[in-house]
């Protein structure tokens, strides 16, 4: 049998490389990750409100449509359309920004939102609005038929980022994600804990009515390093 001393030896070493192992790991998750670099363009946001009124006027005369947006088109358009913190009016009631014309809708949910056609109960909203209001800033990279999507948000008064990489598709009139990979922070996060996240996500009543496509769009793809929205 080992020896007191020599089990009390592999008892600190243990209990030093568990201690570095967890500063690393916190280390990690604290460090935000590079954004991508997407190039600025003054005039990507008018281009899009253009390729959607011209989708918008073929559905009127009965042709097919579809829109194609690179990735500098459609951080504009995000920019443009999402609500993120500091932009919402506290007790507003849940709503839909305003898109270019016949553009898909982008909710703007609020601590009001409803979670599944009724409403949310009181004790939950000042949580709920925390956490909706945490996102910073959005950014989404498009490589192939990849979709990189970059999240800042607050943690208790700290920005931390998230990465998200996967394929984006129309599944039965909703959107879903395929995860490919994705860091919290500097953290590689595992495919296991991944997919469960976003199944999670997706199974949800709430999250699953904010993924619902329009009634005339029938597909959202990544094709080529851009975002094509089809229309029926």
């Amino acid at each position: 049998m080992p020896d007191t001393t020599q089990l009390n030896k592999i008892y600190k070493i243990f209990s030093w490389a568990s201690l570095a192992g967890l500063v690393l790991m916190l280390g990690l998750l604290l460090r935000k990750s590079p954004p991508p670099n997407i190039p600025y363009d003054p005039d990507a946001a008018a281009r899009v409100q253009k390729k959607f009124a011209a989708a918008d006027q073929a559905k009127s005369a009965g042709q097919s449509a579809q829109v194609q947006m690179d990735r500098t088109e459609l951080n504009s358009y995000l920019a443009k359309n999402l609500q993120l913190e500091g932009s919402s009016h506290p007790g507003s009631p849940s709503s839909t920004v305003s898109v270019p014309e016949g553009g898909p809708a982008i909710a703007a949910p609020t601590a009001n939102t409803a979670a599944s056609g009724g409403s949310v109960p009181a004790e939950d909203q000042a949580t709920l609005e925390q956490v909706q209001s945490s996102v910073k800033d959005v950014k989404v990279d498009m490589d192939g038929d990849l979709v990189k999507a970059y999240v800042v948000f607050d943690f208790h008064g700290k920005d931390m980022s998230l990465e998200l990489d996967g394929h984006l598709e129309a599944q039965d009139g909703y959107i879903k994600f395929d995860p490919a990979g994705g860091k919290l922070g500097s953290l590689p996060l595992p495919q296991s804990t991944l997919e469960s996240a976003v199944e999670k996500m997706m199974a949800s009543p709430e999250n699953r009515e904010k993924l619902k496509l329009p009634s005339d769009i029938s597909d959202i793809q990544i094709v080529n390093g851009q975002a094509v929205v089809s229309y029926k």
